[in-house]
């Protein structure tokens, strides 16, 4: 069976703009740093950027084609379809999910949690319902059946403008499997929404040597130097998703 990684990515973002292209060391960028980190999977057979078809992401795609990274087009706001869209062009059979947000994403756990999906008759794997895993290792995986059956049913602005609420939503619809830490780890950010993000994750990298850069690696320098954590720890971390919950009211009301 065909496993794809499909990264969401734009350029777009309110909060940190262009953060995606925002430098970590003095080479590679954060969505560099995600791709990198993902290239170290044992099972992902191909890696593809889903970015938006707005004008603003024209540099995005001319970067990626440069470097020779697969991408898709499609629509900024309905990112269920494009995601479907692009899974369906690319023939993927099992997908992972990742945002391009997670530069420090852990190929091992990726590995791991395809394992747990293809050993079984899951629908749907995360790390993150409920989330115990440092905000920015999160990942999905999931069958182009059920991706497909949500891309048909979801009708709620939030089950649009995101990936999988569908899914996990309608648990009696599908057999979902949530994998979690021994510990709970949400203290530790290292995903990327705002500039003191980017400035934790420079420092996370300038320290760690090992490439790719493992959750251990990541937990030993937390337990070494605790401070370099500290910077970015009191934000929420379901701000875009809570504001779509909000735009389903006014979509039921009217």
């Amino acid at each position: 069976m065909s496993v794809g990684c499909i990264i969401q990515a734009r350029l777009g973002s309110t909060r940190l703009p262009k953060k995606i292209i925002q430098l970590l060391d003095e080479k590679f960028s954060v969505l560099d740093y995600t791709i990198n980190q993902t290239k170290n999977s044992k099972f992902i057979k191909k890696i593809i950027v889903a970015t938006t078809n707005l004008k603003d992401d024209d540099i995005l795609a001319q970067n990626l084609t440069k470097q020779k990274i697969s991408y898709f087009r499609g629509s900024s706001d309905d990112v269920l379809d494009r995601y479907y869209q692009c899974a369906k062009k690319f023939s993927l059979s099992i997908i992972v999910r990742i945002t391009s947000d997670c530069p420090l994403i852990d190929p091992d756990i990726i590995d791991n949690m395809i394992e747990v999906f293809q050993n079984n008759s899951y629908d749907y794997v995360s790390n993150v319902h409920p989330s115990t895993f440092p905000l920015g290792i999160a990942v999905e995986v999931f069958s182009f059946e059920s991706l497909e059956n949500a891309w048909k049913n979801a009708k709620l602005p939030s089950e649009r403008e995101h990936v999988t609420p569908y899914l996990y939503n309608h648990k009696e619809k599908y057999d979902i499997f949530n994998l979690e830490h021994s510990k709970n780890l949400t203290a530790i950010r290292v995903t990327i929404d705002r500039p003191n993000d980017l400035v934790v994750v420079r420092n996370v990298v300038s320290k760690i040597k090992n490439r790719p850069i493992l959750l251990s690696d990541i937990l030993e320098l937390y337990n070494n130097e605790p401070k370099i954590f500290e910077l970015n720890q009191n934000y929420d971390i379901n701000e875009g998703y809570l504001k779509s919950l909000e735009n389903d009211k006014t979509f039921l009301n009217s």
